[in-house]
Formats: structure tokens, C-alpha cells, sequence
């Protein structure tokens, strides 16, 4: 047996003694910062008693967190290629924990998920079950394996596993196609909680954010972004825990809200029924249903309806300025005829929306389903109800399996185990990774439980002048994710009367809850760094794949380490503007764009990926073309079943032509996967085995004591 190198255990010693010192001056600077950002906190809520104003506390809190990402960015500058890549591997498995839940936990999560609980009660259950549930698949099948292969990127070892750069390429574009989604996703959240701080318009908050998304990212790479996501985890997990606890004893008097919202939904459930025996609300629900049917029968002949709708919108213009009619009165009926449709193909795409928009609101509970239905329909109904039940059941574990295998198959999650010490802390990590994260998921299902409650024990039945101010507030920020109109005009506010949208639930919570604004700038401060740590994360991949992998891999290989980093920043710069630009079209809503991110990557890495490490028989051709087709079938029929991809593409027939099996776009992935392991499994019997020193180093990923052999 060989004998034990002297100086290597005493250079492992003396690594261990380092790591735990680097390890426990992280503990004590982290440990000042959460002091410092309490007494912060606790600071502007005494200067909120003495008179700030809500603008002034807003632009503080913006600029407070914003400077403080700077500074860590500026502090943790490099232009070396392993800081800059993966933070020089030496991220403690408890701190790399935390950045990914940083990472993990994007606007959609800290802002959307909540929401989705309360639009859609048991249904938006499958998000929590879909991405903690992928978690277990990346500590089984991919970190540690990725880890001990080493490198920086995704790409890298799709280029090295199979033998060049066709793998590498698709890997580039897969990569990039993913995380530009989800960015978009990420820096429309921003704007949004920007604009709510500060008061500024929605397309220059996006900007305004997109300042200090860039400064962590740019100046340094994935070490100053794993330091920052680090400190935004804990500002965003203080956020979102302060507004519930504070719900859940002012319901309940106690302080846990996980352990008592049961009882919270007991009383919402009861209060459901209540609701749809309520003949106000049924007044409400007959007003939208008029409106929906009278929109079908102009759609019965658009020409006709639109010669008939000017017409009347002109005689009453022209009858209020013979009445000499008041001046308000009448420049609200210039401005209905002037925002009438131009023309019959807009007048039909707007007549669709509204019709749609009614139809949908024509229903009890505002149009929610009750909270605690597990499906839509009955398996005991008549034909329509067994088939909704099948289809909502059908669409449940077809979004918990996209989001599970999408979370495996995320490039800018894959990474972060890129920058830990070892194998065993990448292992280490991923535990620590879904505790930080159970910590948000276990609550948000008790905060959509519990603001459910308030909405329809204390706001429903309020008269309509004395509604609360933050209704008015967000209306102002925009009127598509909240809006209250008096439609039986009885001068009270009916359920259904409220159009609210699931991205502003946690923002608006803490005045919902009637807490001092102070917690809603901190609340608004957890949403910004939610969204500004993911997002951060994802750029670096996009720049990273490019610079790295692209550049560096495939075009010149000699570029020296400066350049590459220069490069990547370069990029990275591009890419985030593009990314704005695209955020403040508003191309859909904030859950979709990020579980659309999920599909792709599940339908193009997963299979390849998982074949890569485990399958030594897998080829080249079969894992390029794999990928090729489980993206490719997912992108398809995404474009041809998805509202706003099918206007971008123009595909204007039926949406019932192309939905599959009656799954949603959301689940587009549940067809690309299989699609992709069949055709990575199929070309790969049929095409020349890998090389022997690709086999070779499949089973070095493999086996925790193999090395590879020298040539």
C-alpha cells in the first residue's frame, strides 16, 4: 500500500485551517450585516413616526439596498478567471446554500407564487411541490457529479461528455434561450417594485433597476454575485416572514402562520359559500356575463358591430355638444370614440381579450376556484365536469413534473455547485440549499390563506369611498394588476368587482394587514432582491455561455484570461438591455415567462445531462439532436397554444387545433423531455460508441475513487 505524502496531508491541513477561518469571518461579517439592517429598518420606521413621507422612505430603501449590492460588487472586482467564473471554489456549503436560495428565489417565487396561491388555491400547489422536488433530483443526479467534473459552465461538459463543439453550441443556444427568458421575467419584477418605491414610470424603474442587476455582475463575476445573493437572502427571507407572522397574531393572536392557517382556511372556505350565495355578488357575476354575450354577438360580425358602435359613439358626441353638456362628460365621450378600433382585425383582437376577460369574471368568487378544490370539475359530473376534472388533474402533475426536471436542468442553478471547495460540500449544499428555501415555500401557502381571509372578511361589503388607500395606490401602478370599478353601482364593493393580479398579493400584504408602511418598503426591498439575485445569476450564464464557451471554446482558443473576462462583461452588458427592452413590452405574466425557462431547460438538458453521466453509451449526435428535438417540440407548442406567443408568431388558427391532450402551454415540457431521451437513446445505439477516454471519463464523474487513466 503506498504510503501517505507528508507535505500533501500537511497542505490539506493547512486548506482546512484556511477554509475555516475564511469560513468563520464569514459568520462574523453577515452576522453585522443582519444587526445593521435591522437597526436600518428600525431607524426609518421611528423617522416614519416623526413625519418621512412614504415617497422619501420608498427612494430610501431603493437607494439603501441598491448602494449596498454596489459596494459588495465593487469590493469583490476581479478579472481572474476562476473568481470570476466560480468565485475561485471556495464557497462554505452553508453560504452556497443561501446564494442559491437567493438565486432560487426569483421574483417569481418572492412575489408571484404567493399570488398564484390565492388565484388558484390547491392548483398553485404544484409549483412548491415542482421546484423543492427538483432540488432532490439535483442532489441525486447532477451537482455532485457536475462538481467533481469541474470546469465553469453547463456547455463545458455537454463539449467534453460528447466529444466537441456540436453538443457545446446547442448547449450555448438551449442556455441562453432559457435564462433570456426567465431574465425578462426577473427585470419586469424589478420595475415593478422600483416603480412602487419610487413613483417613477414602469419603463425607467426597469432601467433604474437594471443599474444595480449590473454592478454585482459586471464588476465581478460570480464572486461578487454569490457575496451579494448571500446578503439579498437575508434581507428578502426577513421581508417575507415580518408581514405573515404579524397577519397570522392579528387573525389568530398566534405567531406561527404555517402551523395555524388550516384553521384560517376553515373560515375562508365557509366564507367562499357565503360569497357565492350572495345576491349582490350574483348581480355582479349576471352584469359580466351581459357583457360577455353582447361581446360574442359583435365578434358573430365585426364589420357590421363596428360601423354600428362608431356610429353610436358619434351621436353621442355630437348630442352631448348640442346639450352644451358638462365639459368632463363630454371629453369622456371623445375619448370613447377616439380609442375605438381602428380597424376590423384590431376591433376583433380587442373584442377577443374583453370577451375573454368577462367570460372569466362571469363566475362565482370573482372567478377563483374554491381554495381548497384539489381540480376544476367533478369525476362524478356530467361529461363536461369529468373532463375538466381529468384535464386540470392531467395539467397538475404535468407542471410538478417540468418544474421538477426544470429545476434539475436550470444552467445558472447547475453553476453554483461549480463554486464549492468539494464533491462532498456540493452534496452538503444542495441540503442547505432546500432549507433556505423550504423557509419561503412553507410560509407562502399561509400568506395567500391568510390574505384571502382579510379580502373577503374586511375589505368585501366596504363602501367604496372609504377603501383602503394602497387599492388606489396600486391602481396607479398598474391598472392590469389592479383594478376596482363599481359595476352594479351600489356604492359598496363586491368580490367580483375587484380585478387583482397574483404579482402584487405579497407586496401589498403589509398594508393589507395594516402595518406601518416601513414594512412595505421592506417588503418591496425582499421583492427587489428576489428579482436583482436571480437575475444577476442568469446574465452571468448568458455572458458566461458566450464569452466562455462560445468565444473562448470554439473561436479562439488562445484569448488570453483578460480578454475572456472583458468579453463576458461586454456582453453581459448587451444582453441585460436587450433583456429591459424586452421586460417593459410586458409580455406576459411573471410566472409564465419563468416556468416557460423551466420547460426549455428540462426539454433540452435534462436528457442529455442525465444520459451524459449515467449512460457511457450515449454519442455525440444523439445528444445534439436530442436536445434539438425535445427544445424544438417544446418551443412549438409553446408558440402555437400560449396568447402572447401566438400574437408574436401569428398563428391565427383555433388554439383547440394544437393543444395536446388539453395540457397547458405552461407544461410544454412534459412533451420534449421523453421526446428528448427517445431520440438521444435511439441515435445513440445506431451511431459509433464515445471514445475510450470519453467512457473513461464518464466513470471518473461516476465513481467518487476513480481517476482517470493516462494516456
Amino acid at each position: 500500500m503506498a504510503q501517505p505524502d507528508s507535505r500533501h496531508g500537511s497542505a490539506a491541513l493547512s486548506g482546512r485551517a484556511a477554509n475555516d477561518a475564511f469560513r468563520r469571518q464569514l459568520n462574523k461579517v453577515y452576522g453585522w450585516y443582519t444587526g445593521g439592517f435591522f437597526t436600518f429598518v428600525a431607524v426609518l420606521a421611528v423617522l416614519e413616526q416623526m413625519g418621512l413621507s412614504r415617497g422619501a422612505m420608498g427612494i430610501v430603501f431603493l437607494l439603501a439596498t441598491v448602494a449596498l449590492y454596489a459596494g459588495i460588487g465593487i469590493l469583490s472586482r476581479t478579472n481572474d478567471a476562476a473568481e470570476y467564473y466560480v468565485a475561485g471554489r471556495r464557497v462554505p456549503a452553508m453560504y452556497n446554500g443561501m446564494a442559491t436560495g437567493a438565486d432560487w428565489m426569483s421574483a417569481a417565487s418572492f412575489i408571484g407564487l404567493a399570488g398564484t396561491l390565492y388565484l388558484t388555491g390547491y392548483g398553485g400547489l404544484a409549483f412548491i411541490m415542482g421546484w423543492t422536488g427538483g432540488y432532490c433530483l439535483v442532489a441525486l443526479f447532477l451537482a455532485p457529479y457536475l462538481r467533481k467534473f469541474g470546469q465553469f459552465t453547463i456547455p463545458d461538459f455537454l463539449g467534453a461528455r460528447y466529444e466537441g463543439n456540436a453538443a457545446r453550441l446547442v448547449g450555448v443556444i438551449i442556455a441562453i434561450l432559457c435564462s433570456f427568458t426567465y431574465v425578462v421575467a426577473q427585470i419586469y419584477g424589478v420595475g415593478l417594485i422600483t416603480t412602487r418605491l419610487s413613483g417613477i414610470p414602469f419603463e425607467i424603474g426597469i432601467f433604474v433597476g437594471l443599474g444595480g442587476i449590473l454592478v454585482c455582475s459586471f464588476l465581478g463575476g460570480m464572486r461578487a454575485v454569490t457575496w451579494t445573493q448571500v446578503a439579498q437572502f437575508i434581507i428578502l427571507i426577513i421581508a417575507y416572514m415580518i408581514p405573515v407572522i404579524w397577519l397570522s397574531v392579528k387573525q389568530t393572536g398566534f405567531p406561527i402562520p404555517q402551523a395555524i392557517y388550516g384553521y384560517q382556511l376553515q373560515k375562508v372556505t365557509a366564507q367562499e359559500q357565503k360569497l357565492i350565495d350572495d345576491p349582490k355578488e350574483k348581480e355582479v357575476v349576471a352584469i359580466f356575463r351581459k357583457q360577455a354575450d353582447t361581446l360574442a354577438d359583435k365578434l358573430k360580425d365585426v364589420p357590421a358591430a363596428l360601423v354600428a358602435d362608431r356610429a353610436a359613439a358619434k351621436k353621442r358626441v355630437e348630442d352631448l355638444r348640442a346639450a352644451n353638456a358638462p365639459l368632463a362628460e363630454l371629453q369622456s365621450a371623445e375619448r370613447a370614440l377616439s380609442s375605438m378600433p381602428k380597424d376590423e382585425s384590431a376591433a376583433k383582437a380587442a373584442w377577443t381579450a374583453a370577451r375573454a376577460a368577462a367570460d372569466a369574471r362571469a363566475k362565482p368568487l370573482a372567478g377563483m376556484p374554491r381554495h381548497a378544490a384539489q381540480y376544476n370539475g367533478d369525476p362524478d359530473g356530467d361529461a363536461n365536469a369529468r373532463l375538466s376534472f381529468s384535464e386540470s388533474r392531467r395539467n397538475f402533475l404535468a407542471l410538478v413534473f417540468c418544474l421538477m426536471v426544470g429545476t434539475a436542468a436550470l444552467p445558472h442553478i447547475l453553476m453554483r455547485y461549480y463554486t464549492t471547495p468539494s464533491v462532498k460540500e456540493a452534496r452538503s449544499s444542495v441540503t442547505w440549499s432546500l432549507f433556505f428555501i423550504f423557509l419561503l415555500y412553507f410560509t407562502a401557502p399561509a400568506l395567500a390563506v391568510l390574505v384571502k381571509y382579510e379580502v373577503f372578511n374586511v375589505l368585501v361589503g366596504t363602501p367604496f369611498d372609504r377603501l383602503p388607500g394602497w387599492i388606489a395606490a396600486w391602481s396607479r401602478v398598474d391598472p392590469g394588476l389592479l383594478s376596482v370599478t363599481d359595476i352594479n353601482k351600489d356604492g359598496i364593493f363586491q368580490l367580483g368587482e375587484m380585478k387583482i393580479g397574483g404579482d402584487i398579493i405579497v407586496l401589498a400584504t403589509p398594508e393589507i394587514a395594516g402595518l406601518p408602511y416601513v414594512i412595505s418598503g421592506l417588503v418591496a426591498a425582499g421583492g427587489l432582491a428576489a428579482a436583482l439575485s436571480t437575475a444577476d445569476g442568469l446574465l452571468l450564464t448568458i455572458a458566461n455561455a458566450l464569452s466562455h464557451d462560445l468565444y473562448y471554446k470554439m473561436i479562439d482558443p488562445n484569448a488570453p484570461t483578460s480578454r475572456r473576462v472583458l468579453i463576458s462583461k461586454m456582453l453581459l452588458l448587451v444582453v441585460a438591455v436587450l433583456a429591459a427592452l424586452v421586460a417593459a413590452q410586458k409580455p406576459a405574466d411573471i410566472l409564465f415567462l419563468v416556468s416557460a425557462a423551466f420547460s426549455i431547460a428540462a426539454a433540452g438538458f435534462f436528457p442529455a445531462l442525465t444520459l451524459g453521466i449515467f449512460w457511457k453509451r450515449a454519442t455525440k449526435w444523439g445528444a445534439t439532436l436530442g436536445m434539438i428535438a425535445g427544445c424544438g417540440i417544446t418551443l412549438y407548442y409553446m408558440a402555437t397554444t400560449q396568447p402572447w406567443l401566438r400574437g408574436l408568431f401569428g398563428v391565427s388558427s383555433p388554439v383547440a387545433e394544437h393543444i395536446w391532450w388539453g395540457i397547458s402551454p405552461i407544461s410544454a415540457g412534459v412533451f420534449g423531455v421523453p421526446l428528448g431521451f427517445l431520440v438521444i437513446i435511439v441515435v445513440s445505439l445506431v451511431t459509433p460508441a464515445p471514445k475510450a477516454d470519453v467512457q473513461e471519463l464518464v466513470e471518473h464523474v461516476r465513481y467518487p475513487n476513480l481517476r482517470p487513466t493516462k494516456g
